[in-house]
């Protein structure tokens, strides 16, 4: 009677193990077991308490929300003041250098910056080079930025001017003429005299 009844048992034990076969005991949060699903059959209702990891820590996604936003409004800016410039650079490119000139005939450095702020940023600028360093605000060498006016001491009393378009590098009417030059060209790094900002 003990024997057949300890063979029962037996059989009972071998049974159960092969319904749960393709499943696993996990130990939730609650110190309970649970069933985690790896038989797709298995019915939906057996399946509690289970635990989801995030992904992200905590420390993570405070980072995230701590990084800076990008300005689309400034970024639009910079792209439209970039390709005004090198539109109006490429229409008067090479463009012959003539002292009063304000024509593709022959122009100066500042009837040059002049119309650039007015054919495109509709910004009315003086016509001289030594009443243009008197209009907006100054900037220092090292925060240039598209559209500001850079200014040379090329002489004891000679003035010149140009508009920086980034890169370390600015366009003006030279006595060779219109054409694009790097800030840090000797001649021009000895002459650097002072940087306005006039488009806000």
């Amino acid at each position: 009677m003990i024997k057949n009844l300890l063979l029962i048992i037996l059989i009972s034990i071998t049974i159960t193990g092969c319904v749960f076969n393709n499943q696993k005991f996990v130990l939730s949060d609650k110190n309970d077991y649970t069933i985690h699903e790896e038989n797709p059959n298995l019915d939906k209702n057996l399946i509690t308490n289970l635990e989801y990891k995030a992904i992200v820590s905590n420390n993570e996604y405070k980072k995230i929300l701590q990084k800076p936003k990008r300005n689309l409004e400034k970024e639009e800016q910079l792209a439209y003041i970039e390709k005004a410039l090198m539109e109006f650079y490429s229409e008067w490119k090479g463009v012959k250098y003539k002292f009063g000139g304000d024509t593709k005939k022959g122009i100066d450095c500042s009837a040059f910056t002049q119309k650039i702020f007015k054919e495109k940023f509709q910004l009315d600028i003086p016509r001289t080079t030594r009443t243009q360093v008197k209009v907006g605000t100054t900037v220092k060498k090292s925060e240039l930025k598209l559209g500001d006016l850079v200014f040379f001491k090329t002489g004891r009393i000679d003035r010149h001017v140009g508009v920086y378009i980034g890169n370390g590098e600015f366009m003006h009417a030279s006595i060779k003429g219109v054409k694009v030059t790097k800030l840090n060209k000797p001649f021009y790094k000895k002459a650097y005299w002072t940087s306005k900002r006039v488009i806000n």
